[in-house]
């Protein structure tokens, strides 16, 4: 099968990449600091990051996005095409990304590193194995998995209660068969009988206590916060008390340290961690993030799926944790995904459609307002498409200016970094002019069912939200318990502002129905998981996987 010349892995491969020494130059990383993973990737070590905490940040830039479609946004390209413009108008700019999870490749969505002539590369070393992080974190994982039920085996003391173990398996795969399983069936020698269930690794508390850490003190103490279980007289039993910190802080020595690869134009690019934004906290490392602005004058990250979720994430759970503050928030549309917003139908997305286009922008124009509330300041990058009009692009890019957000025609999927310099240019104008005012949603000391609500009502636009009784009780318990001051992760749909995936645009008085909580002790928030959303995602009916494939001269074709 022969590769098209214009895919994502074609262009990646006609790229000449540097040797990682030569990128690691440029950002001012001495070769002597890195842990090669061949030629073209790297780890950083800690000797040379904590040399860094003495540098003054540069200006974080966060790329986020409308509502997801299945007509795409390109919230990564985005991201990848500001970096690079940023560095070719002059400004010493790193990039912060997440790892892509192998779920979504061999499934719907395709790898996330990126498209067109704005990507990160190596693409399929990052959109497969890596550097090994996600295993490791798997692996760290069902290692401490293994020594709960190893626990109740034994009888060890504190005595678990084996009906109230909440700490789930994990693997970085869609496998929706096993979302419920029954565990220790044959007989005593096999362990004792009970439900259980696998999430996908991205959706594991390890992931985001990596990601949230800033450093391997701070990700072990993390790991021994970790609620596992309760006993017989509900009293909780952390990953301390089943002895399993240690050996988990072994397999994730290494996994903690941010990886270093560069871009098609070679600039250099952090990409660590990956949790998802629909039911984790959607963010790339601390310790990356903080690298990155120690090392440039600006750094540009993203956040998972859309504002909603993503972005506020971001705000509400990172830069609460790390003390960052964006300087200024880029929100990522195309006039194909909001007329699909507005109601139009898929198969007529390259045929000029206004109303279905205002319609849609209501989208967009919630996604603003919402950035408003935190203090900081929108632009819109409008990632066009061949098949988009003039008079469509107008359309938006005058909706945009009566809301108070500029809007910019963004082409570095064609262009690369060239294609995005007049918004590099006013995201460096709205950076310096400080107007940024960062400020959380909520206060540390609101109730937690409070700081759901804020969220419901303030993002969402909900009516109001249900929560069973059960669930109130739960969560003044984790109130009780000392966990009342921590963020909360809204674990939805990311395709709509509400729980339900097919109320497109901007639905309001909708009620966010919680159907479950849990506590993430040692990552630091509380996940509140609303309407069907499933923890381990399920593979589509006609999945990636079906046409990804080696080819006769040993390479991977099917990737995108």
């Amino acid at each position: 099968m022969s590769l098209d010349p214009m895919s994502d892995l074609a262009i990646a491969r006609r790229a000449t990449l540097k040797p990682i020494a030569e990128v690691a130059a440029r950002a001012g990383i001495p070769a002597d600091a890195l842990e090669p993973y061949g030629k073209t990737k790297a780890k950083v070590g800690f000797e040379f990051l904590d040399t860094l905490k003495s540098r003054p940040r540069g200006r974080l830039v966060l790329v986020t996005a409308i509502n997801p479609t299945a007509a795409g946004e390109g919230k990564t390209t985005t991201t990848v095409g500001l970096g690079d413009a940023l560095n070719r108008i002059g400004k010493r700019t790193m990039i912060a990304l997440r790892e892509p999870s192998l779920g979504p490749c061999f499934g719907r969505k395709g790898g996330a590193t990126g498209g067109g002539h704005s990507q990160v590369v190596p693409m399929e070393d990052i959109n497969l194995h890596f550097t090994g992080d996600f295993h490791a974190i798997t692996t760290a994982h069902n290692l401490l998995a293994a020594m709960v039920d190893n626990h109740v085996y034994w009888r060890d003391e504190p005595s678990i209660d084996p009906r109230r173990i909440a700490w789930p398996r994990v693997m970085d795969m869609n496998d929706r068969s096993l979302r419920d399983t029954i565990t220790g069936l044959g007989g005593p020698a096999l362990g004792v009988p009970r439900e259980a269930r696998f999430d996908i690794t991205t959706a594991s508390e390890v992931m985001a206590i990596l990601c949230l850490s800033r450093d391997l003190d701070d990700l072990q103490a993390r790991l021994s916060r970790i609620v596992v279980a309760e006993t017989f007289d509900k009293k909780s039993v952390t990953a301390a008390d089943v002895k399993a910190v240690g050996s988990m802080a072994v397999l994730l020595r290494d996994a903690i340290k941010p990886n270093l690869v560069q871009t098609l134009e070679n600039n250099p690019a952090f990409i660590h961690g990956g949790p998802f934004a629909n039911i984790a906290h959607g963010c790339n490392s601390i310790i990356a993030t903080e690298a990155a602005l120690r090392l440039g004058e600006y750094t540009v990250t993203e956040a998972g799926f859309g504002a909603d979720l993503g972005a506020e994430k971001f705000m509400d759970i990172k830069c609460r944790v790390a003390g960052l503050a964006p300087s200024v928030v880029v929100i990522v549309a195309t006039v194909r995904a909001l007329k699909l917003q507005g109601g139009a139908d898929a198969k007529t997305l390259k045929s000029e459609d206004l109303g279905a286009l205002e319609r849609g922008m209501a989208n967009l124009l919630r996604h603003i307002e919402n950035v408003g509330k935190f203090g900081v300041p929108a632009l819109v990058a409008i990632n066009r498409f061949v098949t988009d009009s003039d008079a469509e692009l107008k359309l938006v890019e005058d909706l945009c200016a009566r809301a108070g957000a500029r809007a910019f025609l963004c082409e570095h999927w064609a262009k690369g970094g060239a294609g995005a310099e007049a918004l590099a240019r006013a995201v460096v104008e709205t950076a310096e002019a400080g107007k940024a005012a960062f400020k959380p949603l909520y206060p540390d000391d609101m109730k937690l069912l409070s700081k759901i609500e804020t969220i419901a009502r303030e993002v969402y636009r909900a009516s109001g939200v249900s929560a069973s009784e059960a669930i109130k009780q739960r969560l003044a318990a984790f109130e009780a318990a000392g966990f009342g001051h921590v963020p909360v992760c809204i674990a939805k749909t990311q395709s709509s502002f509400s729980s339900d995936p097919t109320k497109l645009g901007a639905p309001t008085g909708h009620t966010l129905a919680i159907r479950e909580v849990r506590l993430a002790a040692g990552a630091g928030f509380v996940v509140a998981v609303c309407g069907d959303l499933q923890t381990m995602p399920g593979l589509p009916k006609v999945p990636a996987a079906h046409v990804i494939r080696l080819g006769a001269d040993g390479q991977i074709e099917g990737l995108s």
